[in-house]
């Protein structure tokens, strides 16, 4: 006997993902049930090679519902997510709303499946930060092995971490420019389209953004809390494909040989590092898979036990909706027990 899974958000880019995994990795559910908001009723979406129609999250009754993916915003997860849980559906939520909440375990399965176990608090699982997501598939190896102590990274994340809208926006922002239009106002700051900008959600009093701030406090709570993290992240006029420039500073040495045979054997890493030109990946090639790419890796000489990579994924596969799908089957593995 199989589940019944629900995708709420079904009709954006990651819920739509979240489907396309679901069937592509023949998810043992007798039921597969796609929800977003009452404007979206009626709406197909597909499953494999089905077409579901979309049913409004607020007529929707969760009893028998054994676990919901969520990708909404924070302020909807916040809303619905404890009431879906109040109905015995374990919720797997992707926005930020409970990834820092203390009776909530927040999951990368390569990295802290384990966690998983403190679901029951809440009934709700967080997924992390695409980026955050990505980079601790890439540490947690080297952590096991020499002992991380202090992290810098720069990410290069693509306009579809933003949603469609940000999509759609560097797309007609090209076009405009190619035929000399007026761009118009949009959903950044400044022009995307053949610009980058240093500026991914809101300010902080400190100075940094909450994006950056995230993937310092989410990769202490997944990794631990005793690695010290500084990050800078800058929307790129990419599509699909988040990249990150990561410095690391080591308790023991290791060196750029060893650490790239253990990210080789490392669950979730494709490492891609040839020293000659192309030998290494960028977003463009990621898209539509499921690994984490590692190149560039080398010594950094100006520091005792330091290393730099580059590590490359579909944000919108690893970074939100195939983490989500492989923690529910970890969860259905491990934990709900479904009668024969």
């Amino acid at each position: 006997m199989g589940y019944k899974i629900a995708v709420l958000g079904a009709t954006g880019n990651v819920g739509r993902e979240m489907l396309n995994i679901l069937a592509e990795r023949e998810f043992p559910a007798d039921e597969v049930v796609a929800l977003a908001s009452r404007r979206s009723q009626g709406t197909e979406v597909s499953f494999g090679e089905r077409d579901l129609k979309v049913r409004a999250l607020d007529t929707y009754d969760f009893t028998g519902t054994d676990i919901c993916l969520m990708a909404t915003s924070g302020t909807m997860s916040g809303e619905w997510a404890p009431k879906i849980a109040a109905k015995g559906c374990v919720v797997i939520d992707n926005s930020s709303r409970w990834r820092m909440d203390p009776d909530v375990p927040l999951i990368v399965p390569e990295v802290n499946a384990s966690a998983i176990a403190g679901y029951a608090k809440k009934n709700i699982i967080a997924n992390p930060n695409c980026s955050t997501a990505q980079m601790v598939v890439a540490l947690k190896p080297l952590h096991d092995a020499a002992g991380i102590r202090r992290v810098v990274v720069s990410t290069y994340q693509s306009v579809s971490g933003a949603g469609k809208e940000a999509m759609d926006e560097l797309f007609s922002q090209t076009r405009a420019i190619f035929v000399n239009d007026d761009i118009g106002e949009g959903k950044f700051t400044k022009q995307i389209a053949f610009n980058v900008i240093p500026h991914i959600d809101d300010f902080m009093e400190d100075g940094q953004t909450k994006e950056e701030w995230k993937m310092m406090a989410e990769t202490k709570k997944i990794l631990d809390p005793k690695i010290r993290v500084t990050a800078t992240c800058v929307r790129v006029p990419v599509f699909v494909g988040h990249s990150e420039s990561i410095n690391i500073e080591f308790e023991r040495p290791i060196s750029d040989d060893e650490a790239r045979d253990i990210l080789r054997e490392a669950p979730g890493c494709l490492v891609v590092d040839k020293r000659e030109d192309g030998g290494y990946v960028t977003p463009i090639e990621c898209v539509g898979d499921y690994a984490t790419y590692i190149s560039r890796i080398r010594v950094d000489p100006t520091i005792e036990n330091g290393l730099n990579i580059w590590v490359v994924s579909d944000n919108l596969r690893k970074g939100a909706a195939l983490n989500a799908v492989q923690i529910a089957e970890i969860l259905g593995a491990r934990h709900l027990k479904k009668a024969a």
